[in-house]
């Protein structure tokens, strides 16, 4: 039986691009929704301690890259070392949008936000965010989820 009714939601697993003034981060996000029915609002959860939301505070600009099941060895490289210390995007498929905010250009696609307002969450941030731009880039490509990392061992819990 598991220990919590939250271990049940399935959630899509999500990398969060970001740069400012030409410094730039990537992260692993599973903690992403829809907050309007319209589907113009978006809200992300930052954990406080990482390198991407201090360039998301600085630049109010971020992409949400949807990754598809083929990426997981992105767990690891985006989600389990510091930005501050070495170049995320050292060996990664990416590229730049209008804003010059980077994109995964292997990941299923990516949607273009803008920060509207934020708010403390314990030992995370939320940012609700516009959405600008949704860009599919490869709709073949199946969505990686929470479940599918769990089931092929990939995290904990």
């Amino acid at each position: 039986m598991p220990k919590s009714l939250l271990k049940y939601k399935n959630y899509d697993v999500h990398s969060i691009t970001t740069a400012h003034e030409g410094k730039m981060n990537a992260n692993i996000a599973t903690w992403v929704m829809q907050v309007a029915m319209c589907g113009k609002l978006i809200c992300v959860a930052l954990y406080k301690v990482d390198y991407t939301i201090e360039l998301v505070r600085a630049s109010q600009l971020l992409n949400i890259n949807i990754l598809a099941k083929a990426q997981t060895n992105l767990i690891t490289k985006l989600g389990r070392k510091s930005g501050r210390i070495l170049d995320k995007f050292k060996n990664l498929k990416y590229d730049f949008d209008e804003r010059k905010v980077p994109y995964l250009t292997e990941a299923i696609g990516y949607i273009q936000c803008k920060v509207l307002h934020s708010t403390d969450a314990g030992d995370h941030e939320l940012f609700v965010c516009e959405v600008l731009k949704q860009v599919v880039l490869n709709p073949e490509k199946e969505v990686m989820t929470n479940h599918f990392l769990r089931e092929n061992g990939l995290v904990r819990g």
